[in-house]
């Protein structure tokens, strides 16, 4: 097996997951949502990528062409499914699906370059080491903004989500929503990078645990509460990635540009 961190583990451990809740119920999962209507073999085709390209990421041989596929397919989701709606219906269901797709690219993106096979160094430069490197950093921080001031749009929809033994839920609302306006801003002027990463992986974790697990664990029946579980877990998932990607660097660097040995960890 080839594992270079544990945010890379579970990522590739989620896509498995996802692939093969896909394969049963023959339809999209919360990820994708929303999709192009009349086009069941899409849904198959979702599956099947997400379950082989996870399982591909955790073999030392099949790692460089299962990051190259998950990228080129999240990539081509996010171009042709999720930016031209932005400007055709720009709603906040468009934003977030946009934004939710371009944090699994930036985790596809750094995986892919990590893992870049001699083909890849010599074809695709541009997208790995430092260069591609640096697009998924930016591509994540630019997905935080949003997030963050979805928080701040929708602060009484968001506070009703909070558990009820945490004080002044209003005030939580406002804090994480700037905290991921903040770290977006950080990831794309490299000011606390590492940090800002970080916390925001965090910020999702806990989230996905003090939120909706324990609303699917005492037992609910709710679709929209086990979409929101998938998606938050995904999610952290794939920021887990976007923070490993920063090891080496350190915590409060300033304007610190990714090295070799920051691009590509240690593999085992």
């Amino acid at each position: 097996m080839r594992i270079a961190t544990i945010g890379h583990a579970v990522f590739a451990a989620t896509m498995i997951a996802i692939g093969i809740l896909g394969l049963i119920k023959g339809d999209f999962t919360p990820l994708w949502d929303p999709v192009p209507k009349g086009v069941p073999e899409l849904a198959y085709l979702c599956a099947f990528i997400s379950l082989v390209s996870g399982i591909g990421l955790l073999w030392k041989r099949s790692a460089a062409a299962a990051a190259r596929v998950l990228l080129a397919y999240l990539l081509l989701w996010l171009l042709l499914l999720r930016v031209p709606g932005i400007f055709l219906a720009p709603t906040v269901e468009f934003w977030w699906s946009s934004c939710k797709t371009a944090v699994m690219v930036a985790a596809a993106w750094v995986l892919y370059v990590w893992f870049a096979a001699d083909w890849d160094l010599q074809r695709l430069g541009f997208a790995t080491g430092d260069k591609g490197l640096r697009v998924a950093r930016v591509l994540y921080g630019l997905a935080l903004i949003p997030l963050g001031l979805a928080h701040l749009a929708y602060v009484k929809e968001t506070a009703a989500l909070v558990p009820g033994w945490v004080p002044s839920h209003e005030a939580w609302v406002y804090f994480t929503g700037c905290a991921y306006i903040a770290a977006g801003v950080a990831l794309l002027i490299r000011v606390y990078a590492r940090l800002a990463a970080a916390l925001s992986a965090l910020q999702m974790g806990v989230f996905t645990l003090l939120v909706w697990v324990p609303m699917v664990a005492a037992g609910s029946k709710d679709a929209s509460q086990w979409s929101e579980t998938i998606v938050s877990w995904t999610l952290t998932a794939a920021a887990w990635v976007v923070a490993d990607s920063y090891r080496g660097i350190p915590w409060l660097a300033v304007g610190k540009r990714s090295g070799p040995s920051d691009a590509r960890p240690a593999l085992g």
